[in-house]
């Protein structure tokens, strides 16, 4: 019997005229998916004018527009970096949250230094925008935090919290400084460090004690120990400034770079030891003699501990780990952590800061061979890392140490006076102190600037005398502490930003640095990219403006 006409049945018992409907149903959309196609069009057509892609950036735009282009969805350049650092910071005070509680809400330790890292972090990002140093902005929102009334959240974070977040900072930018120093040039400049170093601290502290004597009526031994205070360079603030200019390549050919960093860390030496010499004399803690001896002593175990440190490093871990780079930054960090507070819980406070910055500087000798050259150290980039997070710390935290309640106004504009003064004889002794070198005027004038900044050792132990003076019960010493501390406040105050503004605004203007030609010249082609690396750092400056990093 055969099927009727309309219901054709195939052999295998298929429905052919079943099938053929359901694919012409399957090609007209339903009623839903029509809505759902009407309203995917119409949401287009509305985003569309919030696309980046639909408003390309046109090569030189204006203002304006580049500052429109911020906003175009999905996030990018700018606006997208904010947007990551808005995430992860909310991501990560949750995380707080979630584990202590009542720590990550105000008035709580973690919640403070959260405040802190973020604020300190957005002040230095707005102040890069203007082509200034980030710090600077650091410095002046630490400042804020540590000082506006009903807004001081500096002051609720824990005093230990608050040291080893400092001496931890202090360690990464001198682990990053030792990579960084030029053996070359430090040969071939080493008794020009050992002159900067010593004799403008040693200028400036004599003058300011004669000052402080005869302006402030402070005794002498008061008088020189102010001036040890003052005299002392922070590399907190030096070696930043001078790590950036030289990756664009100002300076470098001669070692400048080298030269002020290196000198940065013997000053401090120097001057925490006449500090010590003279806090023992005045209050009479401990044998004479045996602290006349202990500060050579410092430098001379410092500087040991740090080569010892960097021959091990030579050969552990071994060459064959796969996580090599990880393995050394971490045993390098480790040791120049075990330098910083050893020397501290030894009261050797002298040789920690000197350890930190040799032992990197001696196991960077033997790893050197193992690059081309030219080729950047990758532990320099994990140091980099680490110091872009603990810099916000350092800077805001000096910030914040700086109590303007305890300014005393009679003194002010006398210790200003005084101040001026030894930086004037500093700049003179500094420039006279790089004669004889290969260095011509314009160096010679930036180095003497560069040797202005202060800010690390005044926060450290502008406050020891005080403290000292209050525990004798004492109100004449209690006085002369609080003055020094008020001049150390002082000092931190107008050089720290004046001499890191200084450093970025005369770099490029006072210092050289090898031009395409001079490349041409002395370099084989095939190295030519490599060694031309830092003259196209400006061209990514935009790009780096954008990055989360400050």
């Amino acid at each position: 019997m055969k099927p009727e006409k309309g219901n054709e049945t195939s052999s295998n018992g298929f429905d052919r005229n079943h099938i053929e409907f359901e694919i012409v149903d399957s090609l007209v959309p339903a009623d839903s998916e029509k809505k759902c196609i009407q309203l995917r069009s119409c949401l287009s057509s509305c985003t569309r004018p919030c696309l980046a892609e639909t408003y390309p950036l046109p090569p030189g735009a204006a203002c304006p527009r580049r500052c429109l282009d911020n906003f175009l969805c999905p996030p990018h350049s700018r606006m997208g970096a904010v947007m990551f650092m808005v995430l992860v910071a909310l991501a990560i005070w949750a995380a707080l949250f979630s584990l202590t509680g009542d720590q990550a809400l105000p008035k709580g330790n973690l919640f403070s230094l959260f405040v802190l890292f973020v604020a300190c972090w957005c002040g230095g990002y707005v102040v890069k925008l203007i082509k200034l140093p980030p710090l600077l902005g650091m410095l002046l929102v630490g400042g804020v935090l540590g000082n506006a009334p009903y807004i001081n959240v500096a002051k609720d974070i824990n005093a230990t919290w608050l040291f080893s977040l400092r001496q931890i900072a202090l360690t990464i930018i001198l682990t990053r400084a030792g990579l960084g120093l030029d053996p070359k040039a430090l040969r071939r400049l080493s008794f020009v460090v050992v002159r900067l170093a010593f004799l403008p601290c040693l200028a400036e502290t004599i003058v300011d004690g004669i000052a402080s004597h005869l302006i402030l009526g402070f005794p002498w031994p008061w008088g020189f120990m102010l001036g040890f205070v003052i005299a002392a360079v922070s590399p907190a603030v030096i070696v930043p400034s001078l790590l950036g200019l030289g990756e664009k390549g100002y300076g470098v050919e001669k070692g400048i770079p080298t030269l002020v960093i290196a000198a940065a860390s013997i000053d401090d030496v120097l001057a925490i030891t006449g500090f010590g010499v003279l806090l023992g004399i005045t209050f009479s803690t401990g044998d004479i003699v045996w602290t006349l001896f202990k500060g050579p002593l410092e430098v001379i175990a410092g500087t040991l501990f740090g080569i010892v440190g960097g021959v091990i490093l030579w050969y552990i871990p071994q060459k064959s780990s796969k996580h090599l780079v990880l393995f050394r930054a971490t045993l390098l960090l480790a040791l120049g952590l075990v330098g910083i507070f050893g020397s501290i819980k030894l009261h050797w406070s002298g040789a920690g800061p000197l350890a930190a910055l040799t032992l990197p500087f001696v196991a960077a000798l033997r790893w050197r061979s193992e690059f081309k050259e030219g080729e950047e150290n990758p532990l320099e980039r994990v140091v980099g890392v680490l110091w872009m997070i603990f810099q916000p710390f350092l800077f805001g935290l000096i910030g914040a140490e700086v109590d303007l309640s305890n300014l005393d106004a009679d003194i002010i504009g006398l210790g200003i006076g005084a101040l001026f003064i030894g930086l004037v004889v500093r700049i003179c002794v500094s420039f006279l102190s790089v004669f004889f070198t290969n260095l011509n005027m314009k160096e010679r004038l930036f180095v003497a600037v560069a040797w202005l900044p202060k800010a690390t050792v005044q926060a450290a132990i502008g406050t020891i005398a005080y403290d000292l003076a209050k525990k004798k019960e004492d109100e004449v010493l209690q006085g002369y502490g609080k003055q020094v501390l008020n001049l150390a406040v002082l000092a931190i105050l107008i050089t720290a930003p004046l001499g890191s503004f200084l450093i970025s605004i005369l770099g490029p203007l006072l210092l050289d640095r090898p031009t395409l030609q001079d490349i041409e010249l002395n370099c084989p082609k095939e190295n030519e990219n490599e060694v031309n690396k830092p003259l196209k750092r400006e061209e990514e400056e935009e790009d780096e403006d954008a990055d989360v990093g400050v």
